[in-house]
C-alpha cells in the first residue's frame, strides 16, 4: 500500500487538470458569442436561438444527474470518456449545420449540453475528494475555471469566427474539448481508501439556523416546503444571470459597445460569475446561510435594476457595471445551491440531493427563453429587464419565507 503522505501531493496536479477541463467545458456560457454568426448565416431569430440555450442548460442538468449515476457504476475514467465523445460529437455536428434548427438543438443543445454536464459532475466530485481539508479553495478554483471560460475560450472562438469562420470555430472547440476530457479521464482518479489528509481547520459558525441538523433522504427532502421555497428562490435568482448570459454580447452592442468590447464584456461577465462563486463560499463561512442568501437577493435586484437603467438611458458605463453585478450575482447561485442543500438536508445523501437541487438551472433557463421572447416581440431590452427585476424581487420574498427544513 502506498504511503499516503507521499501520495497526496498529486492532488494539486488533479486540481490544475480539473480547472483546465472545466475551463473548456464552460464554453457553454459563451453562447452569446457562438450564436452571433448563426443568425446571419441562417436567418434564425433571437428567440429561436434562445431556445437552444435553454435546451443546453436543461441537458447540462440532466447530464450532471446521469454522470453521478454512471460514475458510481463505471468509474470516472469511463464516464469522462463518454462525456468527451458526447460533447465533442455535439460541437462537431454543430460545425456542419446547413440551416435546420432541429440539428442545432440536437447537436449543441442536447449532445454538447449533456456531455458537458456529465463531465462537470464527475470532475467536481472526483477532484473535491482530494481536498477534504480545503473544500473552499478546491470548489472555488474549479468553479472559477468553469466561469472564466467565456473570457478565454470565448475570445479564442471569436478570433476563429472572424478568421476561418464559425464552422471552423465549432469544430476546433469540439475537438479540443474532447481531447482535454480524454486526457483528464486518463489521469484523474479518486484517492485510495485510507488516504490520510491534513485535518481541516475548524471554523466558527457564522450564522446558525434554529433547527436540529439531520440527514434527509431525497424523497424526504422534496416533500418539505423549505426545499421548494429554496428551489424557486434560486430559480428566480439564477434567471437574471442566465438570461443576460444568453444575450450579453447583443445587449452590449445595443448600448454602444464596439464588437471587440462586447465580446470582452461577455468574458468579464463570466469572470465575475466565477468570482461570485468564490466570494459566496467565503460569505457562507462568515455570515451564515440566511445573511448570505439575502445579500445575493439584494445584489441581483441591484444588478437587474442598474442594467435596466443603462438600457433606458443608453449608458455604456452603467451597462458595464450592470453586467459585472449580474455575473457576480449569477455566481452566487451554484454555491447557494450546494451550501443550502448541505446545511438543511445533511451530508449523507448530499450527492443525489444536490443533483436534484441543481435542476433549478432548468427553471432559470426557461425564464431566459421567456425574456428572449419578450425581447423579440418588443424589439427592446426594457420589457425583459422589467421581468428580470420582478423575478429578483420574488426571489427575495421566497428567501425570507424559508424558516427550517
Amino acid at each position: 500500500m502506498k504511503n499516503a503522505k507521499n501520495d497526496i501531493s498529486v492532488r494539486w496536479l488533479y486540481l490544475v487538470l480539473g480547472v483546465v477541463a472545466l475551463l473548456f467545458g464552460g464554453v457553454i456560457y459563451a453562447w452569446s458569442i457562438l450564436k452571433a454568426p448563426l443568425g446571419d448565416a441562417f436567418g434564425w431569430t433571437n428567440s429561436e436561438l434562445a431556445v437552444n440555450f435553454t435546451l443546453t442548460m436543461c441537458f447540462f442538468c440532466l447530464g450532471g444527474f446521469a454522470g453521478g449515476m454512471v460514475n458510481k457504476k463505471l468509474g470516472s475514467r469511463v464516464t469522462l470518456i463518454i462525456s468527451a465523445a458526447v460533447s465533442g460529437l455535439g460541437f462537431v455536428l454543430a460545425s456542419r449545420l446547413t440551416g435546420g434548427l432541429a440539428m442545432l438543438y440536437i447537436s449543441y443543445g442536447v449532445l454538447a449540453g449533456f456531455g458537458i454536464g456529465i463531465a462537470y459532475n464527475v470532475i467536481i466530485g472526483t477532484v473535491s475528494a482530494w481536498f477534504p481539508d480545503k473544500k473552499g479553495l478546491c470548489s472555488g478554483a474549479l468553479l472559477m475555471g468553469f466561469g472564466a471560460s467565456a473570457l478565454i475560450i470565448g475570445k479564442a472562438a471569436s478570433a476563429i469566427i472572424d478568421g476561418p469562420g464559425w464552422s471552423t470555430a465549432y469544430l476546433v472547440i469540439g475537438l479540443a474539448l474532447a481531447a482535454v476530457l480524454v486526457v483528464t479521464a486518463l489521469i484523474l482518479r479518486l484517492p485510495e481508501p485510507g488516504t490520510k489528509f491534513p485535518e481541516p481547520k475548524k471554523k466558527a459558525s457564522g450564522g446558525g439556523e434554529n433547527f436540529e441538523a439531520r440527514d434527509y433522504t431525497t424523497s424526504q427532502m422534496v416533500r418539505r416546503v423549505s426545499f421548494w421555497l429554496a428551489f424557486l428562490c434560486i430559480v428566480c435568482l439564477s434567471a437574471v444571470g442566465n438570461t443576460v448570459i444568453s444575450f450579453a454580447r447583443d445587449l452590449s452592442l445595443s448600448i454602444g459597445a464596439s464588437a471587440s468590447l462586447a465580446t470582452t464584456l461577455v468574458g468579464v461577465l463570466s469572470v465575475c460569475n466565477g468570482l461570485g462563486r468564490i466570494a459566496t463560499g467565503a460569505l457562507f463561512d462568515k455570515l451564515g446561510r440566511k445573511k448570505t442568501m439575502i445579500f445575493a437577493n439584494i445584489l441581483t435586484i441591484c444588478a437587474a435594476g442598474v442594467t435596466l437603467v443603462s438600457v433606458l438611458v443608453h449608458s455604456l458605463p452603467l451597462g458595464v457595471l450592470g453586467l459585472c453585478a449580474t455575473g457576480f450575482s449569477y455566481g452566487t447561485g451554484p454555491t447557494i445551491s450546494s451550501a443550502f442543500t448541505s446545511a438543511f438536508y445533511g451530508t449523507k445523501y448530499f450527492p443525489l440531493n444536490f443533483s436534484i437541487m441543481n435542476f433549478n438551472l432548468m427553471g432559470a433557463s426557461f425564464m431566459a427563453t421567456a425574456a428572449s421572447t419578450l425581447l423579440e416581440s418588443s424589439g427592446a431590452y426594457i420589457a425583459p429587464f422589467i421581468l428580470l427585476l420582478a423575478l429578483a424581487v420574488v426571489s427575495l420574498v421566497l428567501d425570507l419565507a424559508i424558516k427550517k427544513p
